[in-house]
């Protein structure tokens, strides 16, 4: 199966470097240009996250294709570190600890990666089982830049780790799934593992 991941376009919290996780945000004016700009390969399906700024995106990017939305691959709950950013939370001793632990240790109310990555995960296998089931091949993900990391810190081949997979809004990740693995080839964002590559349109 060929599985292209998108994240979704720019929204306000991006610009600002914030946690945007259960917010609900339109793109912005330049998001919504950006996404006009790009022309990507038609797949046979496309899914997404619940959250608005992924169904806009996936509009935008896949017109006339009704997208499925699939709860697990909404964007981490940061708990009290919502919708504030580095400098909202400097000097907050939860946060210090949480950047000291490399991420890995439960947002205050929200979720840990553990919690985070197994839900990604039962989204994911949901996708190729409908995959499946209907004899198709090809797929379109309009998810979070954490949904990505998730996702191909567990299943990646060659393997790469949960920071590596950081991306801009709009990156572009072709995968082929087979054997319970995604190899990954292209990608359109730099800071994207394999950067060089060529992106597939």
């Amino acid at each position: 199966m060929r599985i292209d991941w998108i994240r979704h376009g720019e929204v306000p919290g991006n610009r600002e470097r914030r946690y945007v996780g259960v917010t609900e945000e339109s793109l912005t004016p330049e998001g919504i240009r950006a996404a006009r700009a790009l022309h990507p390969a038609r797949p046979d399906m496309v899914f997404t996250s619940p959250r608005l700024r992924c169904r806009e995106t996936a509009e935008l990017l896949y017109p006339g294709i009704e997208p499925i939305v699939i709860d697990e691959f909404a964007e981490c709950d940061f708990g009290t570190f919502e919708y504030r950013n580095y400098r909202e939370l400097a000097g907050n001793p939860a946060y210090q600890a949480w950047i000291d632990s490399g991420g890995r240790i439960a947002f205050p109310g929200g979720e840990d990666r553990a919690q985070f990555q197994k839900r990604c995960l039962a989204g994911f296998r949901r996708v190729v089982e409908i995959l499946t089931e209907r004899g198709l091949s090809h797929a379109a993900l309009v998810v979070h830049g954490g949904t990505i990391m998730a996702v191909m810190d567990r299943l990646s081949c060659p393997h790469r780790d949960y920071y590596d997979w950081q991306c801009g809004n709009l990156a572009c990740l072709v995968t082929r799934y087979a054997d319970e693995e995604l190899y990954w080839r292209t990608q359109s964002d730099r800071r994207m593992p394999g950067k060089g590559d060529r992106t597939e349109k």
